[in-house]
Parts: C-alpha cells; sequence; structure tokens
C-alpha cells in the first residue's frame, strides 16, 4: 500500500489521521513539525504527504517546496486552520506551491481520505 506521511504538530490530529489511515492500510509515518519531517523523509516510501501549514520550527509551506524538491512527483495536501490571517491565504499559497488539495480545518476526515486515494487512483472498494 502507498506511504503518506502526515506532518502536523497537534499531536491529536495526527494520532486521528494515522488511525483512520492504518485502518485502510496505508503505510503512514508521522513528524511533528516541518523540520521533523524534512530530515525524515523518505522519497522511497512516501507517496503523499498530508502538511499542516502553521507549524513550530519549520512551516508546511517549507515542507512543500522542499520535499517537490526531493521527489518531483509528490502528492501534497495542505490543511490549515489559518492563524491570525485566516486560513484562505496560507491555503492558497500552498496551492500555488505545488499543493494537490488544500483543506481548512476542521475537515472530514472521510473526504480527505477519499480525495487521497483519488490522488493515488486507488481503486475504493465497497
Amino acid at each position: 500500500m502507498p506511504g503518506i506521511m502526515i506532518v502536523e504538530d497537534d499531536n491529536d490530529l495526527r494520532e486521528m489521521l494515522k488511525v483512520s489511515l492504518t485502518r485502510r492500510r496505508f503505510t503512514v509515518l508521522e513528524a511533528e513539525n516541518g523540520k521533523d519531517a524534512i530530515n525524515h523523509f523518505k522519497p522511497e516510501v512516501t507517496d503523499l504527504v498530508i502538511t499542516d501549514l502553521i507549524m513550530p520550527e519549520e512551516d508546511g509551506l517549507k515542507v512543500i517546496m522542499r520535499l517537490h524538491e526531493l521527489k518531483p512527483s509528490l502528492k501534497i495536501v495542505a490543511i490549515s486552520g489559518g492563524g491570525k490571517a485566516g486560513p484562505a491565504s496560507y491555503l492558497n499559497l500552498a496551492k500555488a506551491l505545488g499543493a494537490d488539495v488544500v483543506y481548512s480545518k476542521p475537515f472530514s476526515v472521510n473526504d480527505l481520505i477519499k480525495k487521497i486515494e483519488e490522488l493515488l487512483e486507488i481503486e475504493q472498494g465497497v
């Protein structure tokens, strides 16, 4: 099954996404901030990255740019609750930098997983 890296500083959200994706038999890697994600990125096993945009250490925009350099075919889903400027400006910037899909928090995990399956061209079973 494809490998997905979750880059999220909110432990509860990261764990919920991990559980949901693992149940669908994805291989899941985790990073609690952008610096950790960049340092531990494994291009050979990572097909898609879900990254928060506003995090300590290194923000998600830098993650998108750096990981696309390391693996141009990488699919990226950006998520954001916004911060002071609101999520729209960060999400628009993420899209411009190469994110395939953007979601504003809160979002539906089921919708996210359906979109991941589309991006990775996985047949959706019953």
